[in-house]
């Protein structure tokens, strides 16, 4: 069937689009491959080339990229969307370039990485630089989505913090939370590429901390995949690199996009406080109410979202509570029932607070139950 001019539209933009993206990939793969060139065989082998490209990739783009950066490019357009867009720029650009880099994936290739040792840059074969190039492309490329999937969201992060910048490694290449990911994996991903992937991330949880050179032999090995399997590197890599982008920025914006919520939510609280330290003491032991579990990842963040914004807030400072190990209710319920006048934001604070993790346990609504019967002000 011949086009309509409607279509052949369509297809004559849609050629233009691929041909921009084509060109920004080629630009992008050509600095990595500058930078590639200043590594040497033990960078390679070492990890180490993970510890340099997390400066090369960031320090200079973070200065560039903020709330503002994107505010100038879509205006009034809601954070969701345009973190969607993002994504799948990103999963384009990813597609992009493994087409452009897979001709070097061969058996040998994979064979070699784990052979190098030396420590000129000129000791490193072509075949692998193009491999490295590759790795360090995605690298990049998925922690700098993550990285505007934060500023979209409006979390904070800092990337010459030590904590910020491993926050957001573990986030962008999903190398602390290979469940998350995998849970991520069956949403993102079509059933015939499905296996890859999960055999991609599979194993991918580490234990050596924030060493970075470590994330650098991880990220190498993980990508042997893309190069072990003869005959179908073009196809493979264009799949990988595309789905694994898909599936860490989608890991991205869940994480983050709860961030918000989060701050968002304590954001709220202290706006309404009128006893911001009373209430501080009152979330801690709806947060602590079942004292001897784990206090789960949205509770804590919700605490030091509290504790910052009261202090930046109402300018209050309790070091008394700082040093609580044991939060004891009968000292919070002195508290409270020396507080004179309405009490309502209390309550309400604690209520939104045992729900921030999602269902209210037995233990909290028996806390909120003792506290609005003490909030009753006759």
């Amino acid at each position: 069937m011949k086009n309509t001019p409607t279509h052949a539209a369509d297809t004559d933009t849609e050629q233009v689009d691929d041909a921009a993206d084509r060109k920004v990939v080629e630009q992008e793969q050509a600095a990595i491959r500058d930078f590639v060139k200043g590594l040497s065989g033990d960078d390679i082998k070492s990890g180490n080339w993970f510890t340099k490209l997390a400066a090369h990739a960031m320090n200079t783009y973070t200065e560039k990229v903020d709330w503002q950066y994107f505010q100038d490019r879509y205006a009034g357009v809601p954070a969701d969307v345009i973190v969607d867009q993002r994504i799948k720029m990103a999963s384009r650009y990813a597609a992009l370039e493994g087409g452009l880099s897979a001709g070097a994936y061969t058996a040998a290739v994979a064979a070699t990485i784990g052979s190098l040792g030396g420590a000129s840059p000129a000791t490193v074969p072509a075949a692998v630089a193009t491999v490295t190039v590759d790795v360090a492309f995605i690298t990049q490329l998925q922690l700098r989505l993550a990285y505007d999937i934060s500023v979209l969201y409006r979390v904070p992060l800092d990337v010459h913090d030590p904590d910020d910048l491993w926050k957001l490694i573990r986030v962008a290449l999903t190398i602390k939370s290979g469940e998350a990911a995998n849970k991520s994996v069956s949403k993102a991903v079509p059933l015939v590429v499905r296996p890859l992937v999960k055999r991609f991330y599979s194993g991918s949880t580490l234990a050596a901390g924030k060493a970075l050179p470590v994330v650098g032999k991880h990220l190498l090995q993980r990508n042997v995949i893309k190069i072990g399997i003869p005959l179908i590197g073009v196809p493979l890599s264009v799949l990988l690199n595309r789905y694994t982008t898909l599936v860490a920025g989608r890991h991205a914006r869940a994480v983050f996009r709860n961030e918000a919520r989060v701050i968002e939510l304590a954001t709220g609280i202290s706006e309404r406080s009128r006893h911001p330290q009373l209430m501080l003491w009152v979330a801690w032991l709806v947060l602590r109410a079942n004292a001897k579990a784990r206090i789960a990842d949205d509770e804590a963040l919700l605490m030091r979202h509290l504790v910052r914004q009261v202090r930046e807030r109402h300018d209050v400072v309790d070091e008394q509570l700082a040093q609580v190990v044991d939060i004891d209710p009968a000292d919070v319920w002195k508290r409270v029932d020396a507080e004179p006048g309405d009490l309502g934001d209390v309550l309400d604070a604690a209520e939104r607070v045992a729900a921030v993790d999602g269902d209210i346990n037995s233990r909290e609504r028996a806390i909120l139950a003792e506290l609005r019967e003490r909030c009753r002000r006759d």
